[in-house]
């Protein structure tokens, strides 16, 4: 007898190999490619029991563990869940969606001033002063602007030389700049858990990569140890910028909101 294989078919494999590999990247990226694993082998073994064996009563089980474990898994990688929602959204097509719908929101929606940013950058890079500086963009970041002490002041050289100053109380948090202001300082962000991270960058590193894992911010890095200034975006990291990369960079992203 042969079997009835059509495009329809083939289509249909195509997609569930391309949602598992991206389910693949996700636990790779977030560690957890032991579970991505387990759950494989579990509907592997639920496949062969309910479909091929045809045991009723080891099946019915099987159902129950499933319907329970869909649940158990949206719970257990909600992260990983709105972060693969938030990777579809912030693609060029879904962007110009974004902003078809809000565009009488964002008419008038003053531009982020980044020469004073990047000078305030390239001055503390020669002093390796570290700094960790947020630039939001499409998705609003009041969550990560509570955690941290509001100023709300006009984008300054100096006061963001002074804020990330060594003796500064402020200078271990991170800066978030909103609508060309500087909207809090000393601010807590979602730490990344990568393991694709190389060992010999710190902890404000993998924060830049963890909040640009999550939203659609621009972070300006420049490292303690070194005085190296990265930059993340869309959880990719560009190390040791020039100050030609910089302010390129900068003026790039600000024409491109």
């Amino acid at each position: 007898m042969l079997i009835d294989f059509g495009i329809k078919d083939l289509l249909d494999i195509l997609l569930v190999a391309y949602l598992l590999y991206q389910l693949y990247k996700l636990m790779k990226e977030s560690g957890s490619l032991n579970i991505f694993a387990g759950v494989l082998i579990f509907l592997t073994i639920w496949v062969l029991v309910s479909q091929v064996l045809e045991m009723r009563l080891l099946g019915s089980i099987f159902d129950i563990l499933q319907n329970v474990g869909v649940i158990a898994l949206i719970v257990l990688f909600q992260d990983e869940i709105r972060r693969f929602l938030l990777s579809l959204g912030t693609r060029h097509r879904g962007r110009r969606w974004l902003k078809f719908f809000t565009s009488n929101k964002k008419e008038g929606r003053e531009q982020t001033d980044t020469l004073p940013i990047a000078m305030a950058c390239l001055s503390m890079s020669k002093q390796k002063v570290g700094a960790l500086i947020v630039i939001e963009k499409q998705l609003p970041l009041n969550e990560i602007i509570r955690t941290g002490e509001p100023i709300d002041a006009n984008i300054n050289q100096r006061l963001i030389e002074n804020i990330f100053f060594k003796n500064s109380p402020l200078h271990d948090g991170a800066m978030i700049i909103s609508k060309n202001r500087i909207k809090a300082a000393g601010c807590i962000l979602p730490v990344s858990h990568d393991l694709n991270i190389p060992k010999h960058l710190g902890l404000r590193h993998r924060a830049a990569l963890g909040i640009s894992q999550e939203s659609d911010a621009l972070v300006i890095v420049v490292s303690e140890e070194t005085g190296a200034i990265s930059m993340a975006q869309n959880g990719k990291i560009r190390l040791r910028l020039s100050a030609e990369e910089l302010e390129r960079t900068l003026t790039t992203e600000q024409s491109n909101p």
